[in-house]
């Protein structure tokens, strides 16, 4: 074939890609992920029995405040990371933010105890098993970001894997925080967090592997 007819044959096919084509994959995978989350989390714990008495208490949205944030955040920078040499610009700052404040949220909660009251604060009754719940109901959103990121160009494989994983992990501890009878800020300071972290560390290590191009 010369080259002419290999470039005619290629225009013939030449369709305009809409602009915020990305941005609807990572939409739609968001609210797969979070429908997914829930359907885990109803089948595996269940809505906490005392949900409703719960939100009138200002914790109880502040974590959902807090999981939705570092999400939204999170899917700035991915829209970023999705376009090849697209500068980050202050997204990473935004994504700093939620923990930064939920770090000093709960260093004040320490600093207003007595030494023996700390420890209790930070593990509070589920310190064993929130870190684990909160990944496995990351799962769902893990699969359908990694799916939206297929559809676009990523360059930096491992930060956007490990993207990919934290906003699943933010979506996840959003919909957990349905169950989650903890309310004090050192307890989701730690826990909360390292639950986050287990999908950002798979989402760095798969990258590589699963966004190659």
């Amino acid at each position: 074939m010369k080259t002419d007819e290999l470039i005619h044959l290629l225009a013939t096919d030449d369709r305009p890609v809409q602009r915020n084509a990305i941005e609807q994959r990572f939409v739609v995978a968001a609210l797969a992920g979070i429908a997914g989350a829930g359907v885990l989390m109803l089948a595996l714990f269940g809505l906490r029995p005392d949900l409703l008495a719960t939100m009138a208490l200002p914790m109880f949205w502040g974590k959902l405040v807090f999981a939705a944030a570092l999400a939204a955040a999170g899917l700035a920078l991915l829209r970023r990371m999705a376009r090849p040499g697209m500068a980050l610009g202050h997204a990473a700052l935004w994504l700093a933010m939620p923990p930064l404040v939920l770090w000093a949220m709960a260093l004040w909660a320490l600093s207003q105890v007595s030494a023996a009251e700390r420890m209790p604060l930070i593990l509070g009754s589920t310190w064993r098993t929130c870190p684990f719940n909160i990944a496995a109901l990351s799962v769902p959103a893990f699969v359908a970001g990694f799916w939206a990121l297929k559809g676009a160009a990523p360059t930096r494989l491992v930060w956007t894997g490990a993207g990919a994983g934290l906003l699943a992990g933010a979506l996840g501890a959003l919909v957990y925080a349905l169950h989650c009878p903890e309310m004090a800020t050192p307890f989701l300071a730690v826990w909360y967090v390292a639950g986050m972290a287990i999908p950002t560390a798979l989402g760095a290590v798969l990258g590589p592997r699963l966004l190659r191009w």
